[in-house]
């Protein structure tokens, strides 16, 4: 695998999603190779109901393989199965027990961040839907104290889901309790918001404004680094690689150097292809140049 490589000084946490094959404590080892010092996770199978709990023995041995690989944030993606939003009342109770568990998993790690997406409205009814999700991540929040922050996810807009607009992640945030608030933030996703008809491409300047105006940079805690395979507008969510996709190096060359976004962490979830390590290390380190050029 060679040896570790070393995270430009002076740039905002960089890293990928990480497998935790073998373990969690294997996700910080892997990111330092790819010359991370950010990492995204699972931490439990994102497609299986059954959950797991993270024992203290677990927790402990994560903490000191993230000290030792010098990762600065941490966070953990929440999974694919859960619908806040959902109008069926057996998924609704099953979402908001999962959720619970993935925070509380969240909590003893010490992960800084949980990106979550903001569900669909399955029933039609987008208001209400919005309405429960806001009531759902806040009784998560009242059962789980602690430090870890809840990220919304911005979505590309297919079918029902929700957060394809700033305003429905503002009308999100403005439903949650003023105390659960300071705990929110917000996961701006390239190719979604590209895909949900933001012309990253065309306007940065303008749909950073848009974001900042209606939602508001300081809420900003994440953005997922992916390029486009999909078109503008699509409404399709297709990733592709840094500059091998619709958004093409100029994007990401902004968005490196946006001083708006100086401490703004950044991850990967590109299609990784037959060498996942090597796929990220030449994304993270294209991120790098377009950052100093």
């Amino acid at each position: 695998m060679g040896a570790p490589i070393v995270p430009s000084a002076g740039l905002p946490p960089l890293g990928a999603h990480v497998s935790i094959a073998g373990g969690l404590h294997r996700a910080p080892e892997r990111a330092a190779r790819i010359g991370a010092d950010a990492l995204q996770l699972f931490t439990k199978a994102p497609q299986r109901w059954a959950e797991r709990c993270v024992t203290e023995e677990e927790a402990a041995a994560f903490r000191a393989a993230r000290e030792t690989a010098g990762i600065r944030v941490a966070a953990s993606h929440d999974s694919y199965l859960i619908n806040l939003a959902s109008p069926d009342p057996g998924l609704r109770v099953r979402s908001a027990r999962a959720f619970r568990a993935e925070l509380a998993r969240c909590e003893i790690l010490g992960l800084e961040l949980l990106v979550t997406h903001p569900g669909n409205a399955t029933g039609g009814d987008r208001d209400r839907a919005l309405f429960q999700n806001a009531e759902l991540v806040a009784e998560a929040m009242r059962a789980v104290p602690g430090k870890t922050r809840v990220l919304l996810e911005t979505t590309a807009g297919s079918g029902r889901s929700l957060g394809c607009s700033f305003e429905e992640i503002a009308v999100l945030i403005d439903g949650l309790p003023s105390e659960a608030r300071d705990r929110i933030g917000v996961c701006l996703d390239t190719a979604h918001v590209y895909a949900a008809g933001y012309d990253l491409r065309g306007e940065y300047d303008a749909v950073l404004g848009r974001f900042d105006q209606i939602v508001g940079l300081e809420r900003l805690a994440l953005i997922h680094c992916n390029d486009s395979a999909a078109a503008l507008g699509s409404r399709r969510d297709r990733h592709a690689e840094i500059g091998k996709g619709k958004l093409g190096e100029r994007v990401f060359e902004s968005l490196m150097r946006d001083e708006r976004l100086a401490q703004v962490p950044r991850v990967l979830e590109i299609p990784k292809g037959s060498d996942p390590a090597a796929t990220d290390r030449r994304n993270l380190a294209l991120l790098r140049r377009l950052a100093r050029s």
